[in-house]
């Protein structure tokens, strides 16, 4: 059996928290990762964690991706080092939709991240914090790095790669990629290429983190200060397309907030809640980081280089499920649709919520239908194969 056990938890990796590193993640040194824009990264470090046993032959292995502020901790509670509790709740575990009796689950935190994995908090080789150092890394690079903690593990092929917004897109390279080495894909709330849209909207986001002026060029670690008044403001425009316009007005309409008078200059509900969401966020989350990931989300475009969206997919000869929110705004589902259109073979579900983009986090019970119809599909002779393009 190939065990996972062998590869310890990170010791180089910077304290994610006052608590310290959180005990249930792994990590594994990947070496020197030549990033898409020929830029050299050094020493990368990427962290993980996992459920469930690997078997004999590595054919039961899953991979499951985070979204832009997301992590590692797909389930389980607050704990040291883990200031939040896992943001898919009920997906992995005995008897679960990703049944650790059957299946082995892994989840890494992405490249340029904050809670372990190299990114703008590690140590550059001359021994300071990257920051604004860093350098700008694409979902292509991430999807490479990811590949190799695959490699450190001994997973040749995933049994399934399942991922929801910027995970989705992650779950897409991975497909366009790496086809002979995912047999079954799910991308929900995702698309193959940022549009103008959602580079709009990151863009913006960017700018209001710069804006702050103990941003400091992403030197504000070593100088002691922090942009928290630029990274609030950045959720807070994120947060505004993360749910619909609908939700928004039937939950706060023109309520103002509590006792407060909004024609003296008090809270609307809808404002409060917006800044509720960018406190939580600049507590437990890294600016550049921000600014990196939310970068690379907008140059993802599995068709960079491979003639297109439509060869770049029709490669992958495995399963393919894309599933969008009837309400998002951010990944309409014009861009689901346009992923299984590329593909050719792929299926489209949908995921019905008032939420908008966020329904694929609160419609639990939806995904867990989800993961469970990919899980179980008969794969095609084909799968994990790579397909010619004609």
């Amino acid at each position: 059996m190939v065990s996972h056990r062998r590869l310890a938890v990170a010791d180089s990796a910077a304290p994610l928290t006052d608590d310290g590193f959180n005990p249930h993640a792994r990590a594994v040194h990947i070496g020197t990762l030549t990033l898409e824009n020929g830029a050299a990264l050094p020493d990368v470090v990427m962290t993980y964690e996992c459920w469930g046993e690997l078997n004999d032959d590595a054919s039961n292995a899953v991979l499951v991706e985070h979204a832009l502020t997301g992590d590692s901790h797909v389930v389980g509670p607050v704990g040291p080092g883990q200031p939040t509790a896992g943001w898919w709740p009920g997906l992995i575990g005995p008897g679960a939709p990703l049944d650790t009796d059957e299946l082995f689950v892994v989840a890494i935190n992405v490249l340029g991240g904050c809670r372990g994995s190299t990114g703008p908090m590690s140590l550059a080789p001359d021994g300071r914090v990257w920051g604004g150092r860093f350098p700008h890394v694409s979902v292509r690079d991430q999807a490479r790095a990811e590949a190799r903690v695959a490699d450190a593990l001994g997973i040749a092929r995933f049994h399934t790669v399942i991922g929801g917004s910027f995970g989705g897109m992650r779950a897409a390279e991975w497909v366009a990629t790496f086809p002979h080495r995912v047999q079954r894909a799910l991308v929900v709330a995702s698309c193959a290429a940022a549009g103008a849209d959602q580079i709009a909207w990151g863009h913006t986001q960017v700018r209001a983190i710069e804006a702050d002026p103990d941003f400091r060029g992403g030197g504000y670690l070593e100088q002691g200060v922090f942009p928290t008044s630029g990274l609030g403001l950045a959720r807070q425009i994120a947060h505004t397309s993360y749910r619909s316009a609908h939700e928004l007005q039937e939950r706060f309409g023109r309520e103002s907030q509590g006792a407060d008078r909004t024609l003296d200059g008090g809270l609307f509900a809808v404002e409060s809640y917006l800044e509720h969401h960018a406190a939580k966020l600049v507590a437990r989350f890294d600016a550049m980081s921000y600014v990196r990931l939310t970068q690379a989300m907008a140059t993802h475009d599995v068709g960079r280089g491979r003639g297109g969206i439509e060869p770049a997919l029709r490669v992958f000869g495995g399963e393919l499920v894309v599933a969008a929110v009837d309400s998002d705004r951010l990944f309409p589902v014009s861009a689901s649709a346009d992923i299984v259109r590329a593909h050719g073979r792929g299926r489209l579900r949908l995921i019905h919520s008032p939420h908008g983009h966020d329904g694929f986090l609160i419609e639990a019970d939806q995904i867990a239908a989800l993961v469970r119809e990919v899980i179980a599909r008969p794969l095609t002779a084909e799968a994990g194969r790579v397909r010619p393009v004609a």
